[in-house]
């Protein structure tokens, strides 16, 4: 049975660096045509699927792929999922700008000790949204919204007590007035607990998927080809390109910082804790369409109860600090947890601020 499980981490392992390795390859010829600061840029759609979830995350500028073990791993990295420890739920909003709102729940159920699935939905959908034209640059008065939706299931478990692995699948729906296109697509991840200074490896991979096009009426017209009075206008339809979503690399390393000697019980975990705990992580995130990121992030944790999170991206041409809290509750029928995080962004662009829920049914 070791030696099966060994060889699936190997397969799994192997699959995770060819994929990559294809898409370094695919990304370096899709920047190959372009120069300068601008490579790679405006080359994707669905770019919603590059919003974080959960605030915990996004307070730590994303550096939580390798210790993220809720919900929330079913964007970060999907083998943080087999760590649920009973019924869960949770609930993610956030303020984009632009008007844009960004929502996220899910629902997860564990199976057994070893591993977990879940349903989830994401969807960021705009305002009301004026039409213009060339002839009416300053609105039709006609409006349309935009939007973007992914509903999907995961799959995690620990193939040994070190290594898990996780993955999801989505179908994808994106809308723009009476326009749409829809496709499926997969994320896949692994974590490596080294047993050593808490330190744990993270890689996962997002975004696989085939090419989606536009379809819908905004793409049939009525064309006057002459302003003749005996020439009839013609019927025609535009033929829309196909796109790609945007292929996604992360690698993570997260390490203990510091644990107080002092511990202390508490009901919302099992056996004694630190009173004082500090984590930090750094993430490197690569995609098909912009330019390579590192994000630094770290979490204090005062009696497992109140969590202080900070981190900073760098090489991302809007975001850059950010920061938060959390607040664990327990109910006496169940627990979970309340999480702030503000991201200020460059360029002045304003605030966004998440806001996430989590509950856990079963304690």
């Amino acid at each position: 049975m070791r030696k099966i499980l060994i060889f699936a981490n190997i397969l799994l392992i192997s699959f995770i660096l060819c994929s990559t390795v294809s898409f370094a390859a695919n990304s370096s010829m899709a920047s190959s045509g372009s120069t300068g600061a601008y490579a790679k840029v405006g080359m994707s759609g669905g770019q919603f699927l590059k919003i974080g979830h959960g605030a915990r995350g996004a307070a730590m500028a994303g550096a939580v792929s390798a210790i993220t073990n809720d919900l929330s791993s079913i964007y970060w990295n999907p083998a943080g999922l087999a760590e649920i420890p009973s019924l869960t739920a949770a609930f993610d909003y956030t303020s984009w700008f632009a008007g844009f709102n960004h929502n996220f729940a899910a629902l997860g159920v564990p199976l057994g000790d070893n591993f977990a699935f879940a349903v989830h939905y994401t969807g960021l959908t705009s305002a009301e949204m004026e039409r213009t034209t060339i002839e009416r640059p300053n609105g039709t008065n006609q409006f349309f919204t935009a939007s973007d939706i992914s509903v999907g299931l995961s799959v995690a478990g620990f193939l040994t007590d070190q290594f898990s692995f996780g993955l999801t699948t989505r179908f994808l729906n994106n809308v723009m007035a009476d326009a749409s296109a829809s496709g499926l697509a997969f994320d896949v991840g692994t974590k490596y607990r080294t047993g050593v200074q808490g330190i744990v490896l993270g890689v996962s991979l997002h975004g696989l998927t085939t090419q989606l096009t536009y379809s819908g009426n905004e793409f049939n017209r009525v064309w006057r080809q002459s302003e003749a009075l005996w020439k009839s206008p013609d019927d025609v339809a535009l033929i829309p390109s196909p796109f790609d979503i945007p292929l996604l690399f992360r690698a993570n390393v997260a390490a203990d910082v510091y644990k107080s000697p002092e511990t202390v019980t508490s009901s919302l975990a099992t056996g004694d804790i630190p009173v004082h705990y500090v984590v930090a992580a750094l993430d490197f995130i690569t995609t098909s369409d912009s330019p390579e990121q590192f994000a630094l992030g770290a979490e204090y944790i005062w009696n497992n109860l109140l969590s202080f999170r900070a981190g900073y991206r760098m090489g991302h041409d809007i975001q850059g600090f950010s920061g938060g809290l959390g607040f664990k509750y327990f109910t006496g029928s169940f627990s979970g947890r309340l999480d702030y995080a503000i991201s200020p962004l460059m360029r002045d662009m304003g605030l966004v601020n998440r806001i996430s829920i989590t509950i856990d049914l079963g304690q």
